[in-house]
Parts: C-alpha cells; sequence; structure tokens
C-alpha cells in the first residue's frame, strides 16, 4: 500500500529545518505531500501565497521528483480535517500519516473535530530542538488516540527564531532572496526606523 505523510505547516517562513523534516520524511515514506496553511493558534507575518511559493523552492532544492515529494497548495485550510479529506479524494487508496510538531501537542485534542480527525490518519509527531514533550500533553493525548513520536530531530532553528532575529543561516539561499525580493519580514528594517524616530523625538 502506498504510505503518504501529510506535511501541513505555517511555513512563515520555512526554514531548513522544514527541508531537512522533508528529506527524512521522503525517506521513510512513498510519498510527501506538503502544503502551507494558516494556523488558527498563531498570527503569520507573510500571506499565504508568500508561504506557499517559499514551500516550492524549499522543494526544488531538495530534487526529489514529482512522484515522491510534491507542494499541493489545494489541501491547504485552516482546519486540518478538511485538509485530510481532500487528501483522502485525492489517494483513497493510501495509507495517510498526518505529521506533526511537538509543539502542537497541547492543542491537537481542541482541534476542529479532532475526534473525527483521529479517524481518518495516522499521528506521527516530530520532536523540536527547542520543545520539550509535554509528559501531562501526551498522557492525555494518548486517552484520545494513538500515535508515534519519530526517531529524528531536525536542527535547531525555527521560524519563530527567523522572525525574531533575521538570522539568515536559518533560510536557504533561494527563500533568502525571495524574501529579500518581496520585502518580508523586514524586522531589521522596522526596528531602524523605531531608532529613528525615538532619537528626532528627544529634545
Amino acid at each position: 500500500m502506498t504510505k503518504i505523510a501529510l506535511f501541513g505547516t505555517s511555513a512563515d517562513p520555512p526554514t531548513i529545518g522544514h527541508q531537512a523534516i522533508i528529506d527524512w520524511l521522503a525517506d521513510a515514506f512513498t510519498k510527501v505531500v506538503v502544503w502551507a496553511a494558516n494556523n488558527p493558534f498563531k498570527t503569520h507575518a507573510a500571506a499565504l501565497e508568500d508561504r506557499q511559493q517559499m514551500l516550492a523552492l524549499l522543494i526544488d532544492d531538495l530534487r526529489y521528483s514529482d512522484r515522491q515529494v510534491g507542494l499541493y497548495p489545494e489541501l491547504s485550510d485552516s482546519k486540518t480535517l478538511i485538509s485530510v479529506r481532500r487528501a483522502k479524494q485525492l489517494w483513497p487508496q493510501a495509507s495517510l500519516t498526518l505529521v506533526l510538531g511537538a509543539d502542537v501537542i497541547s492543542t491537537l485534542p481542541h482541534w476542529y473535530c479532532a475526534e473525527a480527525l483521529f479517524e481518518q490518519v495516522e499521528l506521527l509527531v516530530l520532536k523540536r530542538p527547542e520543545v520539550s514533550l509535554s509528559a501531562s500533553a501526551v498522557a492525555i493525548l494518548q486517552e484520545q488516540t494513538q500515535f508515534e513520536i519519530a526517531d529524528f530531530e531536525g536542527p535547531p532553528v525555527s521560524s519563530s527564531h527567523y522572525r525574531q532575529t533575521g538570522d539568515g543561516g536559518e533560510l536557504t539561499p533561494a527563500i533568502a532572496t525571495y524574501i529579500r525580493q518581496h520585502h518580508l519580514y523586514v524586522w531589521k528594517q522596522a526596528t531602524s526606523t523605531s531608532r529613528a524616530a525615538i532619537a528626532s523625538s528627544q529634545p
């Protein structure tokens, strides 16, 4: 049976951490399906269209065939259950595994129609370097569904850290160029402007 990993992510922006995840999933599954989505538990700094475009650049750099790793923006929805149902329509005979970061474990039981979601897919949890798995959150989730914690831990980078610091080392060159060309995450410019405004207001 075809085994498909479903990897929906905020990708705000996608980092080398996202790339490492996709690369690892490509070794473990027949196909990896990727999309950017709005997370109702977060605010987003870049438009969804920009995040989809950056994910496309990230996937292109990995040089997998479209049959092995693909971007499917049509799956994007703030409600993961809707995305999963769309995936089932595209691949009705496949075994679907939803890939989740450790940071969402505590909110997962509160997602839209969580019980229905748990019935539709297998769950694979990826550890994140800056996020510890809460024993209580794991226990609560175990009461509701079965899931697997992957033997994987990506590089110590995150989208939120980039948004806070502008650390270009967390991005691929193609995404760094896209961000610069489209004037996204202009934290340095904003900081400089704020400092100038403060200085001009002083006596």
